[in-house]
């Protein structure tokens, strides 16, 4: 089931707070970037973030799942009505995620 154009709107609303939020269609599904980093996918109208340490013991007891068939896990987020709690999973996500690779030419 692809996202609706209306709640990938608002999880840019509502993480807007981080930086700047901008999203990539994938076939029916979103990227989500904040600031130009990849941080997290919008699948099937749920927000998943990269697991990282650091965010996983802010959550406490986050869901870990895969956003679609054959990905690896991410954090589910439930909670996308609370701001406050997004800026912070976002930018502890974006500050403990391991240096891109570069690539060769």
């Amino acid at each position: 089931m692809a996202c609706s154009a209306d709640f990938v709107q608002y999880v840019i609303d509502q993480c807007s707070d981080a930086g700047s939020i901008t999203v990539r269609k994938m076939m029916g599904d979103y990227c989500i970037y904040c600031d130009g980093a990849l941080f997290g996918l919008i699948c099937d109208n749920t927000l998943f973030v990269k697991v990282t340490e650091a965010c996983k013991d802010l959550l406490h007891n986050p869901t870990l799942r895969p956003p679609y068939a054959g990905a690896k896990e991410y954090l589910e987020i439930t909670d996308i009505d609370n701001r406050d709690l997004l800026t912070a999973i976002i930018r502890i996500t974006l500050k403990n995620l391991p240096t891109p690779k570069t690539k060769r030419k």
